[in-house]
């Protein structure tokens, strides 16, 4: 384990993975995030900016959920991000449904295994027979 300080309170802590943050201050995010969801659900068509002046977080903590898939917007909502990879907004992820589709694709094709030729020069049939020992 690894001791490290709180990049918001400043306390000492024992790390395990994930952000720089103490077990407490971990709670007080998650409970802002909360806070958060619930805001952008009762109040489709919000943005980014109103969301933060609201519930008092910051616009880039927003941009994180969002890129993270925690948080999305409606359709309708002009809030969105920018495709990492095209620049179309998108309400919620990192890439857009076209540019997932298309990495996903080109992933796959470099993980596929190449098909074994088939040896057709050996008759399997006459290997298959039953063969006994004469006594």
């Amino acid at each position: 384990m690894e001791i490290r300080n709180c990049r918001t309170c400043g306390r000492i802590y024992n790390y395990l993975s994930g952000p720089n943050l103490c077990p407490s201050c971990t709670n007080d995010l998650e409970k802002k995030f909360d806070e958060v969801k619930e805001y952008v659900y009762d109040n489709p068509g919000v943005g980014i900016q109103e969301v933060s002046e609201k519930m008092d977080v910051s616009v880039s903590q927003i941009k994180q959920w969002i890129r993270e898939e925690r948080l999305a917007f409606t359709e309708d909502s002009l809030a969105g991000l920018e495709c990492e990879r095209c620049g179309k907004l998108i309400k919620t992820g990192r890439f857009c449904k076209f540019c997932k589709d298309d990495l996903t694709k080109q992933l796959g094709s470099i993980y596929k295994k190449p098909e074994q030729p088939v040896d057709k020069s050996k008759d399997h049939k006459d290997n298959a027979k039953m063969r006994f020992l004469n006594q």
